[in-house]
């Protein structure tokens, strides 16, 4: 006599639910995708980096009315929690024929888990850190350059020559700034001597004022206020194409580019910070030309507009690469 097939029909239905469920408990922690996105402007091959968020609260935007932030954030749609504001914090790699330039670092270990995904995402790009030439830093704040360094604290970036504006080295290297400092930022000053410590060491720190050539035929633009030295680069990338890596001239877009006169709250010179961002804005709609911000969302690649009395950010549309 045949035996009844519903029990080993039960029993195997019982070892696939059993099997879905050990699937679940051991499938892996989802994630986004790789935090890389390509954009050829000209003869530049330009990719974005991202190292993660940090959350900016809105009590930290100054000069301005709450009730005016309040308004300018709504339907915008911000991530914010009790933390603050969801800022993106990028980096950029520029490639000029076989030339690499890595403009900022990112975090690395120095804000905590969430950041410092540029190394990762270097290598995701198809990137060896090894193959960097010129890392080229905006300004000395942690998350711009504390990726200097890797995980155990060796050079994260070993063939590269480091550039840093006078300003900033004068400033953020000395320990003299560091006890006149507002109490705030004092944690900053040791994040920077570390971070660059082995590059000096091997002499491959570079200090420059803007105006003096840098390579890969890139410019630095003196864009100082959110630091004494902070810098933007312009690169020329032919074709009538021009991209301007910008650092720090925004941390709130949804509402500096319309209220530039909103300053920063760890801004060293507000009213400098200010006048660079207009000039900076300014001249992006003038020329048309590209920019990358450290933090704007993410990949932060775009153009402003003229918007009435001020501006408007619009974000790069997905390209697929030729």
């Amino acid at each position: 006599m045949p035996l009844p097939r519903y029990p080993l029909a039960i029993a195997l239905l019982g070892l696939a639910i059993a099997g879905s469920a050990l699937a679940r408990s051991t499938a892996p922690t989802r994630q986004q995708v790789a935090g890389v996105y390509h954009q050829q402007i000209g003869q530049l091959h330009v990719t974005a980096l991202f190292d993660g968020t940090v959350a900016l609260g809105r009590q930290e935007l100054v000069g301005i009315d709450p009730t005016t932030v309040t308004r300018l954030l709504e339907h915008r749609y911000v991530p914010e929690d009790a933390k603050g504001l969801q800022t993106a914090v990028n980096a950029y790699l520029v490639q000029r024929g076989d030339h690499l330039s890595l403009i900022d670092t990112g975090t690395a270990h120095c804000f905590g888990p969430g950041l410092g995904q540029v190394l990762s995402n270097l290598r995701a790009a198809g990137h060896d850190p090894s193959e960097v030439d010129d890392i080229l830093l905006t300004h000395a704040h942690p998350d711009h350059m504390c990726g200097l360094l890797d995980a155990q604290g060796k050079p994260a970036f070993p063939k590269a020559t480091v550039w840093l504006s006078k300003a900033d080295a004068d400033y953020w290297l000395n320990p003299a700034s560091e006890a006149s400092a507002p109490q705030g930022l004092r944690f900053a000053f040791g994040l920077a001597r570390t971070a660059v410590a082995p590059y000096v060491s091997a002499g491959t720190l570079h200090t420059f004022t803007p105006g003096e050539p840098l390579p890969a035929g890139i410019t630095a633009v003196d864009s100082h206020g959110h630091t004494p030295g902070h810098v933007s680069y312009l690169l020329d990338g032919g074709d009538s194409q021009q991209l301007l890596v910008w650092g720090d001239i925004v941390h709130f877009h949804a509402v500096q580019f319309a209220r530039p006169d909103a300053a920063y709250e760890a801004d060293s010179d507000r009213p400098a910070a200010i006048a660079s961002r207009r000039q900076l804005m300014e001249q992006a709609v003038a020329q048309g030309w590209w920019v990358a911000g450290a933090h704007l969302p993410f990949p932060g690649l775009g153009h402003v507009r003229r918007d009435g009395e001020a501006f408007a950010w619009v974000p790069a549309e997905f390209s697929p690469l030729k």
